[in-house]
Formats: C-alpha cells, sequence, structure tokens
C-alpha cells in the first residue's frame, strides 16, 4: 500500500529571510532536507547557507536585500519565481533588536525596529500572497518571540514588534485561510544566535535563564526546522492563526 507523506516539500519553493545565519540558516536547512527549493534572502553573505541547502540536492538562489524598509519586498517575490519557478512558502524570519532602559530608549531604536520586524513582515508577506492567491495558496511562517507573550526588559521597540508579529499571525489568517494560504507563527525560546550572544556573554543572565529552562540547555536554530517544516506542510493545512513555541518549556515555567 502506498502512502502519501503529509511533511513532504517536494515541488514547493520557500522564501526564508534572514537565510545567512542563525534561526534563518536552520530552518532554510530543514525546509531543503523535507525537499522544498529555497530562495535564501539576506543583507549579508548567505553563501554558507547556500551550500548547506546544495548539499541536500534542491535548488537554491541568493537574494540580496536590505529589510528595513519595505522597497525589496515585490522584488523579493519577482525574483523567487523568475529564479526557482513559484513561490508555495514564505518564513519571515529577519529581525534586529535594540536594548536600552525604556527611559532613555531613543526614537531611532524604535522606528528601527518595528520597522524590519513588523512593517516588513507584513508588506512581504502581502507581496508573496498576491502571487500565492491565485496559484492555489501557500504557507506563510511569521517568527515571533518568547516576548510575544511576555514582556522582557530593555528592549522596547523588540518586544513591541513582536507582540504586534503575534496579533498580525492571527490577522492575517483570519482573512487568507479562506483563500488557502496558512499563516502561523512560531515562537523560538532562546536560541544560540549573534541576537543572543550578549546574554549567553553575561554570566548572571545566562545562568538565570538556564534555570528556567526546563530542558536545561540554550535552543539551537536547528531545533526550529521540525516546527517549520510542519507548519510549511500539508500536515497543518487546518492550522491557522496558530504560534507555535519552540522554547524547552520556558513557557510552561
Amino acid at each position: 500500500m502506498t502512502t502519501t507523506n503529509p511533511f513532504d516539500l517536494s515541488g514547493k519553493v520557500a522564501v526564508v529571510t534572514g537565510a545567512n545565519t542563525g534561526i534563518g540558516r536552520g530552518i532554510a536547512v530543514a525546509l531543503a532536507q523535507a525537499g522544498a527549493d529555497i530562495a535564501l534572502v539576506a543583507r549579508s553573505d548567505a553563501s554558507d547557507t547556500a551550500a548547506l541547502i546544495e548539499q541536500t540536492g534542491r535548488h537554491v538562489t541568493i537574494i540580496s536585500a536590505d529589510l528595513a524598509t519595505i522597497e525589496p519586498c515585490v522584488r523579493i517575490v519577482e525574483h523567487t519565481i523568475r529564479d526557482l519557478g513559484g513561490l508555495d512558502i514564505l518564513v519571515n524570519n529577519a529581525g534586529i533588536i535594540r536594548r536600552n532602559d525604556a527611559l532613555t530608549f531613543t526614537e531611532e531604536d524604535w522606528d528601527a525596529v518595528l520597522d524590519t520586524n513588523l512593517k516588513v513582515a507584513f508588506f512581504l508577506a502581502q507581496a508573496a500572497a498576491r502571487h500565492m492567491v491565485d496559484h492555489g495558496g501557500g504557507a506563510i511562517i511569521n517568527i515571533a518571540s518568547m516576548l510575544t507573550f511576555q514582556g522582557g526588559v530593555r528592549v522596547a521597540s523588540y518586544t513591541a514588534s513582536k507582540s504586534g508579529i503575534g496579533g498580525l499571525t492571527k490577522l492575517l489568517a483570519n482573512e487568507w485561510a479562506a483563500k488557502g494560504i496558512n499563516v502561523n507563527a512560531i515562537a523560538p525560546g532562546y536560541i544560540a544566535t549573534n541576537n543572543t550572544a550578549a546574554l549567553q556573554a553575561d554570566s548572571d543572565r545566562n545562568r538565570q535563564i538556564l534555570e528556567r529552562i526546563p530542558a536545561g540547555r540554550w535552543g539551537e536554530p536547528g531545533d526550529l526546522g521540525g516546527a517549520a517544516v510542519f507548519l510549511a506542510s500539508g500536515a497543518a493545512r487546518y492550522v491557522q492563526g496558530h504560534i507555535l513555541a519552540v522554547d524547552g518549556g520556558w513557557l510552561a515555567r
């Protein structure tokens, strides 16, 4: 008896932003291992990630783009379709963080984070969805955060942006589910990446974080791969507007 693997992404094309390192790289590789061709969007050199994709036997293209503004959004979609023949999956991963006390937080740090983490995520989703609506649907995965659920400290604009990602994910699911587009989010816990390097280097804060995580360790970018494959696949066809925490049990404490 022949069965179909609901997690198989063969024939699909995925765009992953912020794919040069960290979470973006981990998700891009996992999607390729599941069968998808990948468009890597990054401001910095993404050739190392591309080499890992090529090892899976999938096609890959690199799109150089600075996602500080919405200017590249339509170009990213057009480039992906031209090079890889379609667009079925978008992973809105690119993001930045600025740290300062709320009493002295600057407008510049507020605007920079909100523009990249929230504004660009929306307009790239919009550009992708306009194609998906006319081509049988697709999947959009936003990268949320523990600060989608919690307040944090000294990261006012990041917390606002990731709370916004949670609400935006639900809004887009409400509008696009009936159009065949699954919109969900992954909320990573404490993952060892460039964005968390300062926390890892602070011995007191690092100890406090590890004491709170039931799994007893920082997450690795590859730990998010299975969640991304699931939400991108037919196995999640009735999952809409959900924020999936991949956090080692952080929120359970």
